[in-house]
């Protein structure tokens, strides 16, 4: 880069020794004799209309100074027509040796800002470059460049934020192959649209000298693609072509969105009617600069009138844009600099650093040699043969309709007003269009997959065609049924690994896979994924074998509960306390030392529920809880023997391996599907050794390989696991725990505008039952009816003969009782004079009480009479 620049000075070194000073080419302005401070000059480019009205507003700056201060310069400035960086380096060199200028602004374009800045830097003269874009290098190059133009990084984040508020996921880039354009913005635009979820789909370079049949073969090129959504960032000779192409090929209509950056929005208003109906629909970001104070007002009067005496050529376009104002703040820039300081060189470049004040365009104020970023942009829609301002934009603020305090602002665009967009809806475009039944998606399908269930692909014998089944298939075509627009596809088999065809996507063979495709991380490098359609988790399937004899001990003990054994025993033991209690004075059996009763006691108590003494009982009471008893006891024996007989008769299975640690202590050999992430997952997190990973084809093979135990596990996703366990359910089943991994899913090219459209068609499919519907019909074709596991059967709980419990318990001691008030107030004499007692204490109680009734009705008729005869 040093050779270049030492090898370009030479040469314009040799042409100044040749050129001369032609009047056309240069214009010495001076206001006012007195109080000449200095010389500036300037280079602008007055063939287009940056480049005129930079002219005009720097003119106007010199004499507003001086209007204002009394001070004057000398204002040299210099034409250059054409926009060739020699021709403005010549320039830079004639001011700098002949005019003796002690500043220099420089022109519009970084390429010939550049070579302005080379050319100063060596002279030590200050450069203020109102370019629209100056690299970060640039500055650290030539440490007498100023860049006076605000950075317009910011506007990527402006233009990043519409394609989000409009849930645009890809959008395509033209832009013109310059050095400014190409490394200056570009990356900010790609860093703003990741930042959001969108990317760039396409990047279009055109030629600044691009001819119409260049332009038109490049946006047929465009046209042929899904992507609508163009961001245009040409100067604006270039950009009026290109629409203009655009409306011929129809690319202006339905459907299509285009967005212009700042070097062209910030001159719409400078198109002529014919030319601006060509951009009908457009969006566009360009830099804010307050238009309400009184000072651009006044500037804007005289701006018009001057700029209208200057240019009677053009039509009634005489405002002032954004290079108008920039060109008038940088001028006054360097005044109010050189009347603080009377040298140049490196004093002057301090004193324009430390400028601060209120320009037209705000205020201006250089940080580390760059005046302020902008970070306001204004957002307009051209509509017709004008434009309309929506609203503005705020770096870290959004969007709104005005600029002040009591602006609202909002993350999106939407509550800016209606949009006109191009064609004329005023619904957003979608920012993509569909594929045609011309070209149709071509879609991948996998021919390896291990569960054909899932997908199957068989080539027809006497049609020579491919059929694609399964569930895969069948969901897929549900889903593409389900979306509100018409989507033709084909299929293709697509005979290699998992990871391959996923590639086939990122190298643009499918446009799409479809098939029972793991969601793994890495895969994502080169795709993305709609949301799973199954569930998702890794298990390990081991055989069953007949549990160890040795559990079976007790196994009698299974139909009851042990607070069932408790209670029975409980109300056993009570039961017999109450007839031991009732009989002991009927029995001498009963009687004896409190030893020998106790062993009678608990003896009776059991032997009652195996043999009758219904004979041998002499009272009534005891009788009378035996029988409850007895019923009772009943039941609990023949549930006792009911359920022990279920639970003889069941084989009591357990895994052969319980977990994986298990299978890596013995060495054991593993299976999985041949071609799956699965053989790296074994081999990298659950760190089994490669030599024991073996791959398999069919659920067949897995099924013959832990049968003959040339395997001690497969390793299978669920959605497998499922369709294997529903087949062989009696011979294996899953042990150890579920392993997180993704389920299956759909593969799309990254920023796929359809992968939103089709997961929320695979949302409807699983809320309005589809799915549950097709997965029920693949797993009942292969069900069978697992055997019951012990475990499975539930032990009989008190809660199930509480009823039972109680009736016995209730009789027991309501005959207790009985005896026990018998005892006490009769004696000996038997139940029933106890109950003739009880009648007739109840009959005395009754005529008692009636007599009281009788006696108290007498009283109360005899008041009465009473009463009635002292009232007479």
């Amino acid at each position: 880069m040093d050779m270049f620049y030492f090898t370009f000075l030479a040469f314009v070194f040799l042409l100044a020794q040749e050129a001369t000073a032609d009047d056309h080419l240069g214009r010495t302005t001076t206001v006012g004799m007195d109080h000449v401070r200095g010389s500036i000059g300037a280079i602008v480019d007055d063939s287009n209309r940056a480049g005129k009205e930079q002219k005009v507003a720097m003119e106007m700056a010199i004499k507003d100074f001086h209007d204002r201060t009394n001070q004057s310069f000398d204002f040299h400035l210099k034409i250059c027509q054409g926009e060739q960086p020699y021709q403005e380096a010549l320039a830079a060199w004639d001011l700098i040796n002949k005019q003796e200028v002690q500043a220099i602004i420089s022109p519009g374009t970084w390429e010939g800002a550049s070579l302005v800045a080379e050319i100063g830097n060596q002279a030590k003269i200050p450069v203020l470059s109102i370019a629209d874009s100056t690299p970060l290098w640039a500055l650290e190059r030539w440490p007498f460049l100023l860049q006076a133009s605000p950075n317009q990084n910011a506007q990527m984040k402006a233009i990043a934020a519409i394609v989000q508020s409009c849930e645009w996921r890809r959008v395509a880039v033209i832009y013109e192959d310059i050095d400014s354009f190409r490394s200056g913005v570009m990356p900010h635009l790609s860093d703003a649209l990741q930042e959001v979820g969108a990317e760039i789909s396409n990047l279009l370079a055109l030629s600044p000298f691009s001819s119409p049949s260049v332009l038109s073969k490049e946006l047929e090129t465009l046209k042929g693609e899904q992507c609508r959504v163009f961001v245009v960032h040409l100067s604006l000779p270039l950009s009026v072509q290109l629409f203009e192409r655009a409306k011929e090929m129809n690319m202006m209509e339905i459907d299509y969105v285009w967005i212009t950056t700042d070097p062209v929005t910030s001159l719409v208003h400078s198109l002529n009617a014919s030319t601006i109906s060509s951009m009908r629909g457009t969006l566009g970001v360009k830099s804010y600069f307050p238009q309400e104070n009184p000072d651009f007002q006044d500037f804007y009067n005289r701006f018009r009138k001057k700029y209208s005496l200057e240019n009677p050529e053009e039509e009634d376009n005489h405002e002032p844009g954004t290079f108008a104002v920039q060109a008038y703040d940088a001028v006054w820039t360097v005044c109010l600099a050189m009347r603080e300081s009377s040298k140049g060189g490196k004093q002057l470049l301090d004193k324009m650093m430390l400028s601060e004040f209120n320009g037209l365009s705000g205020k201006v104020q250089f940080l580390d040699r760059k005046v302020a970023p902008a970070h306001r942009f204004q957002v307009i829609n051209v509509i017709g043969k004008s434009y309309n301002e929506l609203g503005f934009w705020s770096d870290g603020l959004g969007f709104s309709v005005t600029i002040d305090e009591k602006s609202q602002y909002k993350p999106s665009m939407r509550g800016l007003g209606q949009v006109f967009w191009p064609g004329g809806p005023m619904i957003t475009p979608r920012g993509w269009t569909p594929p045609t039944d011309a070209k149709p998606l071509i879609i991948g399908v996998p021919t390896k997959s291990s569960f054909k269930k899932y997908v199957n692909v068989t080539l027809g014998n006497s049609t020579n065609t491919t059929h694609f089944e399964g569930f895969a298939i069948d969901l897929f075509k549900a889903a593409v049924g389900s979306l509100p627009f018409y989507l033709p596809y084909n299929f293709t088999p697509f005979n290699g690994t998992y990871d391959n065809i996923v590639k086939q996507v990122h190298l643009k063979r499918f446009d799409a896979v479809v098939g029972d495709i793991a969601i793994v991380s890495k895969r994502y490098q080169h795709a993305e994924f709609t949301i799973p359609y199954t569930e998702s988790g890794l298990v390990m399937i081991v055989p069953v074998r007949p549990q160890s004899s040795i559990d079976r001990a007790w196994l009698f003990m299974k139909p009851f509960t042990k607070a069932m054994w408790v209670l029975i025993g409980a109300i056993t033991v009570y039961n017999g306390f109450v007839i031991w209690l009732i009989e002991r004075k009927h029995c001498p059996e009963f009687k004896g030392s409190g030893l020998n009763q106790m062993g009678i006691l608990l003896s009776s108590s059991f032997t009652t529920l195996f043999s009758s003494h219904g004979g041998k009982l002499h009272s009534n009471l005891s009788r009378m809880a035996m029988v409850v008893w007895l019923f009772v006891a009943l039941v609990l024996t023949q549930t006792f023997t009911a359920s022990l007989t279920t639970i003889l008769t069941l084989q009591r299975l357990e895994p052969t391996v319980s977990d994986v640690e298990s299978l890596r202590k013995g060495n054991a050999v593993v299976g999985n599907c041949r071609g799956s992430f699965v053989a790296s997952y074994l081999e990298e997190v659950l760190e089994i050794h490669p030599r024991n990973i073996k791959n398999y084809d069919s659920p067949a093979e897995y099924a013959q390989a832990l049968r003959i135990q040339e395997i001690a596990a497969a390793f299978l996703e669920v959605p497998y696991a499922k369709l294997f366990l529903a087949k062989y359910c009696k011979e294996f089943t899953t042990a150890g725990p579920v392993f997180k991994v993704g389920g299956f899913g759909y593969v799309f090219p990254k920023g796929s505008p359809l992968l939103p459209e089709v997961n929320k068609a695979l949302l409807n499919i699983f809320e309005d039952g589809t799915l549950l519907d097709l997965e029920t019909s693949m797993i009942t074709s292969q069900r069978c009816v697992d055997m019951e596991m012990i475990d499975d059967i539930l032990s009989l709980s008190p809660s199930s003969f509480w009823v039972l419990f109680l009736l016995t318990a209730g009789t027991s001691t309501a005959a207790l009782v009985v005896y026990v008030v018998a005892h006490k107030l009769f004696g000996h004499r038997t139940i029933w004079t106890l109950v003739l007692a009880v009648m007739r204490h109840w009959w005395h109680l009754r005529k008692s009480f009636s007599r009281r009734v009788s006696i108290t009705e007498r009283s109360g008729n005899f008041s009465n009479t009473y009463n009635s005869r002292t009232q007479v």
